[in-house]
């Protein structure tokens, strides 16, 4: 399994729950949707699931591994190599240009210069996009930037993808493409989770929902 919560609550100041006994199991090749209103807690969920926060109590095993007795350098290695992020924002450094953008998971993760070079423009070439290689994210538009931010996501192959509501400031046709890439990262026999506040025809034919209201989160029919 690639995410297991069993009974996970989430509180701030040990009194304000935010998630209330959440339960779910993602599989691989598995992709869920979890949606929710504004200020449902979908964001704190993702950052559980991510190893960005710990949760109040509960067990969570992340690709078989128990979250609580995982070192801070585990956590962090965890993220670089087996977690892909997806923001509501590009977030790519503006001094940066898309192709250098794309290349920082590598960079990290200590792979040589020519062979990152050559695994991100490969991708860029995938997704119809190497006219943008050497362009800074101030010369793309809004949807080119978020879509350069997925394949800086997926360039280091993780076993899962978190996007915190990756389109909510994308057109329709912006939108589509960003779900098509998470789609082709899926058929990879990777799991992905896209939590939004959203709909639309790519979010209503997911295989896999839950809602997520009053910190209580509850698979969808």
């Amino acid at each position: 399994m690639s995410l297991v919560f069993r009974d996970v609550w989430k509180a701030y100041r040990d009194i304000d729950y935010v998630l209330k006994g959440a339960n779910l199991t993602i599989s691989q090749g598995e992709h869920v949707i979890i949606q929710g209103r504004s200020g449902a807690g979908k964001s704190t969920l993702l950052r559980i699931m991510g190893l960005l926060e710990e949760a109040s109590k509960g067990e969570i095993f992340i690709l078989n591994r128990n979250a609580r007795e995982l070192s801070d350098k585990e956590a962090s290695k965890i993220r670089l190599n087996s977690i892909g992020f997806v923001f509501q924002s590009p977030n790519l450094i503006p001094h940066l240009t898309i192709l250098e953008n794309i290349e920082i998971p590598l960079y990290l993760a200590g792979q040589p210069s020519d062979d990152r070079k050559k695994i991100c423009l490969g991708l860029l070439e995938k997704f119809g996009m190497t006219h943008l290689s050497a362009r800074y994210p101030n010369e793309t538009s809004l949807g080119e930037q978020q879509r350069a931010a997925a394949i800086r996501a997926l360039v280091n192959e993780p076993k899962i993808i978190l996007a915190d509501e990756p389109v909510a400031h994308l057109d329709e046709e912006n939108s589509r493409l960003l779900f098509e890439m998470l789609e082709s990262f899926r058929r990879n026999h990777k799991a992905s989770v896209v939590i939004t506040s959203i709909s639309g025809e790519e979010i209503d034919r997911s295989e896999t929902r839950y809602i997520l209201s009053n910190g209580i989160l509850k698979k969808s029919s």
